[in-house]
């Protein structure tokens, strides 16, 4: 089984506001990048985004590490999602999970590998880390523009 290295980020314009995601997949010698972003979000939807889109990028199952500098991904997908699930994706404080399309979804396709999820901390010099917050940004650079064409116009 081939192992892979993901590294994530997300980013938000103003929380709500246009967002970006960004991931590299990394395979041996093997490297793709990714982004994209949505013109209305919050950073932890696009943090998540992020995780979801790399992953699908896999076609097989792979033996992978998620580099990410979320603790929300971090420690919701290895430590509170159990929780969520057990009470009907309902908080300790019985309230709906946010971003709760996203956690299942990021649950389901994460089942289909061994995944170790990794936390590194965001702006402090990991190279792939600020590849991916670059890739990020671009996504929401994309996003802003796509919201001020107008009607006929194309990009």
């Amino acid at each position: 089984m081939k192992i892979v290295d993901i590294h994530t980020d997300g980013a938000c314009s103003g929380n709500p506001g246009p967002g970006g995601w960004g991931a590299i997949l990394k395979n041996g010698t093997h490297e793709k990048e990714i982004w994209g972003g949505e013109p209305q979000t919050t950073n932890n939807r696009m943090e998540l985004l992020a995780v979801i889109r790399a992953l699908e990028q896999l076609k097989r199952k792979a033996r992978i590490r998620v580099h990410t500098d979320s603790q929300y991904v971090q420690k919701g997908i290895s430590e509170w999602i159990h929780g969520w699930k057990a009470r009907g994706w309902m908080t300790a404080g019985k309230t709906p999970v946010k971003n709760a399309d996203l956690w299942r979804a990021l649950d389901d396709i994460a089942a289909r590998h061994e995944i170790e999820w990794l936390w590194v901390k965001g702006h402090a010099g990991h190279a792939e880390n600020e590849r991916a917050d670059a890739l990020a940004r671009r996504g929401v650079e994309e996003a802003r523009q796509s919201m001020t064409i107008r009607p006929g116009e194309r990009k």
